[in-house]
């Protein structure tokens, strides 16, 4: 019979069989080496079935493996990409931040930038071929120690005191030059020290937009990643489902094979015991007629053998 490791109970010997199956109808099987032959060939049957799920069970084992595997390497590579994202959003506020601070910078740049232009619009600047304030006042000093010193005649004396006059005017207007000069000078460095702010404003902003393009990249990268493992888990799934409903198809056939077995080997065994019961009989029936001929001796005055006697008294004639 069939068990668990589908071993195969041998007959010996083979005959005409007839049996009845759990209703009582009568079905024939052919002799006994047949009957035999297809229990062992139920058996051989349900042996490659039993291995053919076994290896399917162990492929569905090692899918689930694998697909396990994979879906926490996605994990791990999502949530990596997720620090990544975090990352660049922290950056991208710090972009905006920052430029929000750089236009206001520009804006101060732009109005200062107005202000020096205006200044030196109403303002231009001095010919440098024009005597300096410190030899215009070396001349007013000189002119002035001439009148207080010598003795000069009325015209020269009325141009000596026009000359004062008109270098004591070009003396304050170039002072008032020189204050300007000085104060757009200021402006200058101001308008300078305004622009270097706002450049390292924008320098803060691409740096700071660098790191967010870095950090979207390597997020990007590893989604992408993540998306061709989950591809790859994915299809171990379906590989796992495929492998584990070839599994129970065969494990159902097993089953049936071995019912188909246990059924064919009760046949075979009904049969036996009808083959012994109808040897016994006729066994029975060919020794009772051995006794009734050595009894017939045994009243006819034959002398009878040890052997004879214990024929009759096996035949209970004595």
């Amino acid at each position: 019979m069939v068990d668990t490791k589908g071993e195969v109970q041998r007959s010996e010997e083979p005959g005409e069989v007839v049996t009845e199956t759990p209703a009582g109808e009568a079905v024939a099987f052919g002799n006994l080496v047949d009957l035999e032959h297809k229990r062992e060939s139920i058996n051989d049957d349900a042996e490659r079935s039993r291995k053919l799920r076994d290896d399917l069970n162990k492929q569905t084992r090692e899918w689930i493996v694998k697909r396990d595997e994979l879906n926490a390497q996605v994990r791990d590579l999502v949530n990596e990409a997720g620090k990544h994202r975090k990352l660049r959003d922290e950056y991208n506020l710090k972009v905006k931040e920052s430029k929000v601070e750089r236009d206001e910078r520009n804006k101060v740049v732009a109005s200062i930038t107005e202000q020096y232009k205006d200044m030196k619009k109403d303002h231009p600047a001095p010919d440098k071929n024009q005597p300096s304030i410190r030899q215009l006042k070396k001349e007013f000093s000189d002119l002035e120690n001439k009148q207080q010193i010598q003795v000069l005649k009325k015209k020269e004396e009325e141009a000596l005191v026009k000359r004062l006059k008109e270098l004591d005017t070009l003396i304050k207007e170039r002072e008032k030059l020189a204050d300007f000069s000085e104060g757009l000078k200021g402006k200058s460095s101001e308008l300078k020290e305004a622009k270097t702010l706002a450049e390292e404003a924008h320098k803060l902003v691409s740096e700071y937009a660098e790191k967010a393009q870095s950090e979207h990249d390597q997020m990007i990268l590893l989604y992408e990643q993540a998306d061709a493992l989950r591809k790859q888990a994915d299809e171990a799934q379906a590989r796992f489902i495929e492998s584990k409903k070839a599994a129970d198809r065969e494990h159902k056939k097993l089953i049936g094979l071995i019912k188909d077995y246990h059924k064919t080997d009760k046949y075979f065994g009904d049969a036996k015991d009808r083959q012994r019961a109808v040897r016994k009989k006729k066994s029975d029936a060919e020794s009772k007629k051995a006794a009734d001929n050595i009894f017939a001796r045994f009243k006819s005055g034959d002398k009878l053998s040890t052997e004879d006697l214990m024929a009759l008294q096996k035949s209970g004639y004595l």
